[in-house]
């Protein structure tokens, strides 16, 4: 989002109502209002004359005050006119949070993720700690940490990567307040990550919220999955440590301890679908691409059903030839999850495989439409 220097201009009584309008609000002239000029702002007038200085004021526009205290209050948002700032803000538009709000959603949506988190910092600078935007901007680097295409799984995407800290510190941030939507989808952020111990924690703190006889029907479902998932990790130890080591050793790629570890928890876990894709997901880094390709199986059994065990399937079968299962496999992750540039692009390799190269190129332009940065569509198609 292109901003420009902030320039701060006193603005004399006669000519207020003139350059910001007819708002309900008393105005100080004594505090200097910050504007936001952009370079084709001059002291010169379309003739080529210089204008006086009650010219150039009066070619400011309302817009262009409210930019500029928008970029204020987020450099500074606790300034000595700070309360001020806001007070004209929400004077020349009433409805501004909400339309920010809304703004930084579509951005996401469209995968403008560096936008959205700018506009997130103006809300904040106008809002301040707001937990409601605290969850909102979270959201917003979980979906940047999903939407990574250099990996194949979202457990894969390091620890100490920049997209993943900035995702864990904004859940903290947004912890610090804890309404029930940030514990909920917490819980879900971190079992992605596999850090089963603190989703349960982050279930059990939002179960705990929940009253009954006041919920409404996605209040309900939402319940519903807490408490599925709670279960699925009490009954089947995925807070156990084996389990949390197998997957922090294999995602800092030592996947030999890895997998030694994920078979002393199936040990005692045998019914466990989520330690066999961890298993499987450790074989298959090491290429055993049969021995994975069992382990994912066994996952999908025994419930492991998603968008991340189809596609690892897929790509080990890949790898073994078997490009008729493997596309019933990829098949299956896309009707999950159609939105995933990385199962797209293993639909392009695969029809690269089948000798298919229009279709192949038709999903790797797709991948590209959805994430212009995609490498394996750069590649292919490069």
């Amino acid at each position: 989002m292109k901003t420009f220097p902030l320039v701060y201009i006193t603005i004399p009584d006669k000519l207020q109502k003139k350059v910001i309008g007819q708002v309900n609000f008393v105005f100080d002239s004594a505090i200097p209002l910050p504007i936001e000029l952009p370079p084709v702002y001059s002291s010169e007038s379309p003739g080529g004359e210089s204008s006086s200085p009650e010219k150039q004021i009066e070619q400011i526009t309302p817009e262009m005050i409210l930019s500029g205290l928008l970029q204020a209050l987020a450099e500074s948002p606790d300034g000595n006119n700070s309360a001020y700032y806001r007070s004209l803000i929400f004077a020349l538009k009433p409805a501004i949070a909400s339309e920010l709000q809304d703004a930084a959603i579509i951005k996401a949506k469209n995968r403008d993720y560096e936008t959205a988190l700018e506009i997130f910092k103006l809300l904040f600078g106008l809002k301040g700690q707001d937990p409601h935007l605290l969850l909102n901007r979270a959201l917003v680097l979980e979906e940047r940490v999903a939407s990574a295409t250099s990996v194949v799984s979202a457990a894969e995407v390091s620890d100490t990567s920049p997209a993943v800290l900035a995702a864990e510190l904004a859940y903290e941030d947004a912890l610090a307040f804890p309404v029930p939507d940030t514990l909920f989808y917490a819980a879900f952020f971190y079992e992605k990550r596999g850090d089963y111990a603190r989703a349960a924690s982050c279930l059990e703190s939002f179960l705990d919220t929940i009253h009954e006889e006041e919920l409404t029907d996605f209040e309900n479902n939402k319940q519903i999955k807490a408490r599925e998932l709670l279960a699925e990790i009490r009954n089947n130890g995925l807070d156990n440590s084996d389990f949390i080591e197998a997957v922090v050793l294999i995602r800092k790629g030592d996947e030999e301890k890895g997998i030694n570890k994920a078979k002393g928890f199936l040990e005692r876990h045998p019914r466990a679908g989520k330690g066999w894709f961890v298993l499987g997901w450790g074989l298959r880094c090491l290429s055993r691409w049969d021995n994975a390709i069992e382990c994912f199986r066994k996952a999908l059994t025994l419930g492991c059903v998603n968008a991340d065990t189809y596609n690892e399937l897929a790509i080990c079968l890949l790898e073994t030839g078997d490009l008729a299962t493997a596309e019933k496999e990829l098949e299956k992750a896309l009707h999950i999850d159609p939105d995933n540039v990385k199962i797209i692009s293993n639909m392009g390799i695969l029809a690269m495989k089948q000798g298919n190269n229009e279709k192949a190129e038709a999903f790797f332009r797709t991948a590209l439409e959805l994430d212009p940065e995609d490498p394996i569509a750069l590649a292919f198609l490069g």
